[in-house]
């Protein structure tokens, strides 16, 4: 078996597992660069092939690290039938804290986009919660516009979610649904936009409004859930919103969160 066919039947399995187009792509990426590395045909791979591979990673974060185990996993298993990561020690992922945007950074983020589409889709983001690939595979019939809600169908985990829209953007929505009423998904036509698409409109809004943060689509997930916490929503509503299938997951934002922090008299200024 060459690297070409190798290559066909891990995109062929994880097709079959429904995986996503992203996934898809990473395995494949993480597959296709060990083969490189090592210049060997795939069933003359060993574990030391791993470990060597996988040491030329030692600058990157963690998680990638991570992410390329799970993908030669995959491939050694569903496609040469044997684990050749079994053996090899998963590194520890490093518990950074996500970004998050003050409320004044939100507003500004919004008043910076350049269309009325670019500053619907960030508002969206911002009031949902969603992760940008569950807003691009978005569509018309999934909202319901009367009921300030709407419907994420097979999102990560592959499980169907309600999602509360915002008073604000209700007639807005509206309104842009009738001015283009060719389209199937909420922002664009027969396809859905790529993610790459939407990390540009906010990367452009976050350099306009002269944000000096990393901003993505799910710095807005983030700020999201911060923002929930901090008015005294309960964490386990806020874990339903996300979608995160472990409380665990959702945690994160407890320690994110700063203006209790703020509120605290720091014992030197009470001398």
């Amino acid at each position: 078996m060459n690297k070409a066919e190798f290559l066909e039947k891990l995109e062929t399995e994880l097709k079959l597992l429904k995986k996503s187009p992203m996934t898809i792509r990473n395995y494949t990426y993480f597959n296709s660069k060990l083969l490189e590395h090592c210049n060997k045909e795939p069933q003359e791979l060993t574990e030391d092939d791993i470990k060597k591979f996988l040491a030329t990673m030692t600058e990157k974060a963690s998680s990638s690290i991570i992410l390329a185990m799970a993908a030669i996993k995959f491939a050694s298993s569903k496609v040469l039938g044997k684990d050749l990561t079994l053996n090899i020690e998963r590194p520890k992922k490093e518990k950074a804290l996500p970004s998050v945007l003050s409320k004044e950074e939100i507003k500004k983020l919004i008043e910076a986009a350049e269309t009325r589409k670019s500053r619907l889709i960030i508002q969206f983001l911002y009031s949902t919660g969603l992760r940008v690939s569950e807003l691009v595979n978005l569509k018309v019939q999934d909202l319901n516009l009367q009921e300030k809600t709407g419907i994420v169908k097979r999102g990560k985990g592959k499980k169907d979610r309600l999602i509360v829209l915002p008073e604000k953007l209700i007639q807005e929505l509206g309104a842009y649904i009738k001015e283009h009423p060719q389209n199937i998904y909420l922002f664009s036509e027969t396809k859905p936009l790529t993610t790459r698409n939407i990390q540009k409109i906010i990367k452009k809004a976050a350099q306009k409004a002269r944000i000096n943060k990393k901003v993505t689509p799910h710095t807005l997930r983030h700020s999201y859930a911060t923002h929930l916490l901090e008015s005294g929503t309960d964490i386990r509503i806020i874990q339903t919103l996300l979608g995160h299938e472990n409380l665990n997951t959702t945690q994160i934002y407890t320690h994110v969160s700063t203006e209790e922090l703020k509120k605290i008299k720091n014992p030197l200024d009470e001398l």
